[in-house]
């Protein structure tokens, strides 16, 4: 099951491979990156990551768009993560200024022992900046969200002796792509906070930056930073993860 997860929502877009935003007006569109290190020899360390996206406009005003990405790590050949994202949306009327959303993830954590987390909301869209290329938006959306972990303690004592914690959340959202120094250096963010609505101490945060230099048309060269933070995580478990990559990203633009 979970190799065909991959193949679907990471191999498959290379046969559409192209510029996501919701608001340009091809109707089918994808890009795929591929990241990772890798080191042998007295210390064995591998990680890697793929990230898709692929857009699809059913009607005029209708915009469905996916996000996944999948991360493995592991250290002496042991395996310290293994995780998948899914961010799915649908939008109506992307063309303008402000326009509503609908939303719904889906993810797991191997190492902070999450078997599953779903999200289901909704929430609106700014498209604060766009010139040519660039582009800079702001999302407010609500969620309710039921996580299902592996575990029953956790680092704060309230939350001991259940395996699932459900809340509803906000989320303000933060991306955005830039070009610069002529098309040379391709800037991007991807960045939201999640507050629960409900306990305060329920938190998290997630901050995706990546730094692209065009190869050639179809092909760059990436480096990727990844930081992720959440306030309740299963006993011994730091709070911060940290992704340091590099590797290609495919497009057709």
């Amino acid at each position: 099951m979970l190799k065909k997860f991959i193949y679907i929502f990471l191999i498959l877009p290379t046969v559409l491979f192209a510029q996501i935003n919701e608001s340009d007006s091809l109707k089918v569109k994808a890009d795929l990156s591929v990241t990772g290190f890798w080191q042998g020899g007295n210390v064995e360390t591998l990680i890697f990551r793929a990230k898709s996206g692929v857009t699809y406009k059913p009607w005029k005003k209708w915009v469905v768009k996916t996000q996944n990405s999948y991360v493995y790590q592991e250290f002496g050949r042991e395996k310290a993560d293994a995780d998948i994202l899914s961010l799915n949306f649908l939008y109506f009327n992307p063309e303008k200024k402000i326009y509503p959303q609908i939303l719904g993830f889906f993810s797991t954590n191997f190492r902070r022992e999450i078997n599953s987390r779903s999200l289901v909301g909704a929430g609106v869209t700014w498209q604060a900046y766009k010139k040519d290329k660039d582009w800079l938006k702001f999302s407010l959306t609500s969620e309710y969200e039921q996580t299902n972990f592996n575990n029953t303690n956790f680092n704060l004592n309230e939350y001991d002796g259940s395996d699932e914690i459900n809340t509803f959340r906000a989320t303000v959202w933060v991306n955005g792509k830039y070009y610069m120094f002529k098309d040379k250096v391709i800037l991007s963010h991807e960045s939201y906070i999640q507050p629960s609505l409900e306990e305060s101490n329920n938190y998290r945060w997630r901050a995706d930056f990546g730094l692209e230099f065009p190869i050639w048309k179809f092909l760059n060269f990436k480096i990727n930073y990844l930081h992720t933070f959440e306030s309740i995580v299963v006993e011994n478990q730091k709070r911060e993860d940290k992704f340091l990559t590099f590797g290609l990203t495919l497009k057709s633009y």
